[in-house]
Parts: C-alpha cells; structure tokens; sequence
C-alpha cells in the first residue's frame, strides 16, 4: 500500500502498511553476513535499482540524505580491481607505502582494549582457520586479504561515499543506508560483504568513480553467494542481549 506522489519522485509509502510476514524480516537479518565467495552469475541493474530505490528511505539527520552509491560492473569493475591490487601487491613489497595509502577517517582505535581485541582476534582466526590458512603464512594471508580488492569474485561492487563538507553524523547515516540495502538485497535472494578494507585505497578509488570532495565510507561486494565454499560455512559468534543492554524500568 503506499501513499501520494512526491513531487514526481515516486510514492510515498504508507506508514501504516502491515508487514503481512514478519517472520522474513527476521530471517533477512538474521541471514545476512559477510559473504567471502560469490558465483559469476550477474545481478540485472534493474534489481539495484530496485533495491537503491526502496533504501532511499532509510533515516538520515534532518533528511540530509548524505549518502553516495556507486556501482561498478564490468569493465570499470575489472579496471578498478586491477589497480587496487597492484597497489596491495606494491605496499606488501614496501611497507613505507603505507603514508601513501591513508584512510578518509579511522574505521578502528589506534589502540585496541577488551572485549574488542578478543572479538577482532577469534573473528580473523576463525576465518583463516576455515580456510585453513595457519598462523604465519603470510603469502595466503596476503592473497586472502586482496580477495577483498577482487569483491570476492563478486560481479557488482559498490561504493558509498560523503561529501567531505558533512560531518560525522553522515557515517553514520551512511551506514543506516548500507544496512538497508544489505537487508534489501537478502530479499532478492542476494548476498553481500560489506568492506572497509577498501578504504585506504581511496586515493585510487575515488578519481576512478569521479568522486570529487568526498570521502569514501566504505565498499559492498554484492552478488549471488556460492554457498558450497568453505569461507562462508564460518559465522562469528554474537553477544546475546544481555551483554549489551541495560534496561531502566
């Protein structure tokens, strides 16, 4: 059920629309996690649409509606992947690089404290431990990371991005927008990984998307999951509620 037209820009929807299966909407969260291993099969530009429609109604400050999406495919994915790899190869080689390739903003503390490291720590052997990759084997944990620069073989990457004139409550509307479109793509059948492994490389990545003043937030691998590989049978554990809430009655 949805509502008036918006000034030609679609139909507002309803509010007070029933969701008829509640139950889906659990199970789309529930069921989405970081997928590492995604089959060729295409995702019809149509379906993107669809899904960069419906999430532009995801909350943002005062309706600021900050966020950036870029999608690449096909050849300028490839061309991308290319160079972000080069990149990671060259900063393996000459670690002194690493001023070079600076994130917009610290995704992570520069100091780690508990229970933080402990979860970052079980998460990343967990995951080398699935793909049995041992402690040490630095070439396999070097071609494991740049698979993220590959979008996991995934046929549509996507960028999402701010202006740099925003401040920090854009990341976070930003981030309500990507988990809108990581729920949406569930109900499509579709998988994602969201990445911000990408976001040193964004003196490479934004001059390729013709980002002009802005920063990079973050990357979504999006496609088909092959669900028969071994790296997306791995799931972190999660906290149950009553670590992290407290209840004021």
């Amino acid at each position: 059920m949805m509502g008036r037209d918006l000034q030609g820009r679609g139909k507002v929807p309803d509010v007070r629309a029933v969701v008829e299966d509640p139950q889906s909407v659990y199970t789309a969260i529930e069921t989405r996690f970081c997928c590492r291993a995604f089959l060729p099969e295409p995702v019809e530009r149509e379906t993107i649409e669809r899904i960069l429609r419906t999430c532009s109604w995801s909350p943002s400050g005062s309706n600021t509606q900050p966020w950036k999406a870029y999608v690449v495919r096909g050849a300028s994915r490839d061309a991308l992947v290319s160079k972000v790899c080069a990149a990671h190869d060259a900063l393996r080689d000459d670690p002194s690089l690493a001023s070079v390739y600076q994130e917009d903003y610290p995704y992570y503390p520069s100091e780690w404290t508990s229970p933080y490291i402990e979860r970052r720590r079980a998460t990343g052997w967990g995951l080398y431990g699935a793909l049995g990759i041992g402690k040490g084997d630095r070439d396999r944990m070097h071609a494991q990371h740049q698979r993220n620069y590959k979008f996991f073989d995934a046929p549509v990457g996507l960028f999402f991005t701010n202006e740099k004139v925003m401040a920090q409550g854009a990341l976070m509307d930003t981030a309500m927008f990507v988990q809108s479109v990581m729920i949406a793509a569930r109900g499509e059948g579709l998988h994602t990984c969201v990445q911000a492994a990408w976001n040193p490389f964004s003196s490479i990545v934004l001059p390729h998307l013709g980002a002009v003043d802005e920063r990079l937030v973050c990357a979504l691998s999006l496609g088909y999951a092959d669900v028969g590989a071994a790296v997306n049978e791995y799931r972190p554990q999660r906290e149950d509620p009553s670590v992290f809430s407290r209840w004021l009655d």
